[in-house]
C-alpha cells in the first residue's frame, strides 16, 4: 500500500504571554517532534486528554497551521514547497468532519446545497451532474433523496453527522480528518456512525486520521494508534495490541477508563492524580512524571526518548 500522508518530526510552537498583564513571553510547544504516516485505505487513531496536541495536529494536517519545524508530505510531496495547483489538489484530497454536527452545517442552506458546495467551489460541473453527485452521496451515507431539499434543523444529530460525512466525501478525497466525530452524539448513535465510516472506507478506500478521546472508538476504527501527552507521542503501535497490553503508564491509565470490549472483561482501574499540566510551564524531565504511579527519580530530571520495543514505540524509562 502507498503512503498517503507522512508527518516527519513536526513541531508547532506558539508564542504566549503569562499572567493578566502580559508577563513573560513563553513558547508553548503544542506539538513537539511528532512523526507518523497513514497508508492508503487505513486509519490512524490519535488519543490523549484535552490539551495534549490532538487538535493542533489536525490543523497542521488540514493546512490550517504551518509547522514550526519538520515536514508534512502528501503523496510524497512536501506541503511547504507546493505550488498553487498542488495546494488546490491537496485541499480537494484532504477533507474534514468535525465534532459538532449542529455547528458545522449552515442552518440557512438546504442539505443539497451543503453537500454540493465543495463541488461548486473546487470543480466545474453542470447542475445535473452536481445534483446526481449529491444524491449519490446521500445514498452512500444512508439518507433518502428527499433529504436534499430539507434544512439541517429537520435532522437529528446522527443524521447531521451523516450529512457532514457526505459533504466530506463529495470531492472523492484520499484522506479525511475525523476530529472527535462521535463525541457530541448519543451513545446509541455512535456505533451507527462508526460503522458507517468503516463501510465507506471499505467501499472507497479512503484513509482516516481519527482523533478522539473515546478510546474504545479509536481502537474499533484504527489499524494504528498514537498516544499523545503535552504535545509529544508517548506510545504508538498496532491498535489491538496497544489496547490490550499498553506499555506506557499513561496509555494504561487511558485504556483502564475506557469501555471494555466485552461486559465480562475486567480491567485494573488506574486513577491519575491531578490535571494535565499547562503547556506554558510543562514539568521537567518526563512531562507525565508528576501524575505517573510508576515514576522514578530520574523521570523528573531526564526526558525519555521514543524507542522501538517489541514492534511498538514507547517513551518511558521503565523500558530502558
Amino acid at each position: 500500500m502507498s503512503v498517503v500522508l507522512e508527518v516527519d518530526r513536526v513541531s508547532k510552537h506558539f508564542q504566549a504571554r503569562s499572567g493578566f498583564f502580559g508577563g513573560d513571553r513563553r513558547v508553548v510547544r503544542a506539538v513537539d517532534n511528532v512523526s507518523f504516516s497513514i497508508e492508503e485505505g487505513t486509519s490512524l487513531g490519535v488519543v490523549g486528554e484535552s490539551g495534549c496536541g490532538k487538535s493542533t495536529t489536525a490543523k497542521l494536517v488540514l493546512g490550517l497551521e504551518d509547522p514550526s519545524a519538520g515536514a508534512i508530505r502528501f503523496e510524497g510531496k512536501d506541503l511547504v514547497g507546493m505550488d498553487a495547483a498542488g495546494r488546490r489538489h491537496y485541499r480537494k484530497s484532504v477533507q474534514a468532519v468535525f465534532q459538532d454536527p449542529y455547528a458545522s452545517l449552515s442552518p440557512r442552506m438546504r442539505i443539497g446545497a451543503i453537500i454540493a458546495e465543495p463541488l461548486i467551489t473546487n470543480e466545474k460541473h453542470s447542475a445535473d451532474t452536481v445534483r446526481a453527485r449529491v444524491l449519490e452521496m446521500l445514498d452512500l451515507v444512508g439518507l433518502p433523496a428527499r433529504s436534499a431539499d430539507l434544512f439541517p434543523h429537520e435532522f437529528s444529530g446522527g443524521q447531521r453527522q451523516r450529512i457532514a460525512i457526505a459533504r466530506a466525501l463529495a470531492l472523492s478525497p484520499r484522506l479525511i480528518v475525523l476530529d472527535e466525530p462521535v463525541s457530541a452524539l448519543d451513545v446509541s448513535i455512535r456505533a451507527q456512525i462508526l460503522n458507517l465510516l468503516r463501510d465507506v472506507q471499505d467501499r472507497l478506500g479512503v484513509s482516516y486520521l481519527f482523533i478522539a478521546h473515546d478510546l474504545a472508538a479509536v481502537a474499533h476504527m484504527s489499524q494504528t494508534i498514537i498516544v499523545m501527552y503535552l504535545g509529544k507521542i508517548v506510545e504508538s503501535g498496532e491498535a489491538r495490541a496497544l489496547a490490550r497490553t499498553p506499555m506506557h503508564p499513561y496509555t494504561a491509565a487511558l485504556f483502564s477508563a475506557s469501555l471494555p470490549d466485552h461486559p465480562d472483561d475486567r480491567r485494573e482501574e488506574i486513577i491519575l492524580s491531578g490535571e494535565v499540566p499547562s503547556p506554558m510551564n510543562p514539568p521537567t524531565g518526563c512531562h507525565f512524571h508528576p501524575r505517573c504511579p510508576r515514576a522514578m527519580a530520574r523521570c523528573a530530571q531526564e526526558a525519555p526518548t521514543l524507542r522501538e520495543i517489541d514492534g511498538r514505540r514507547v517513551a518511558c524509562h521503565l523500558f530502558d
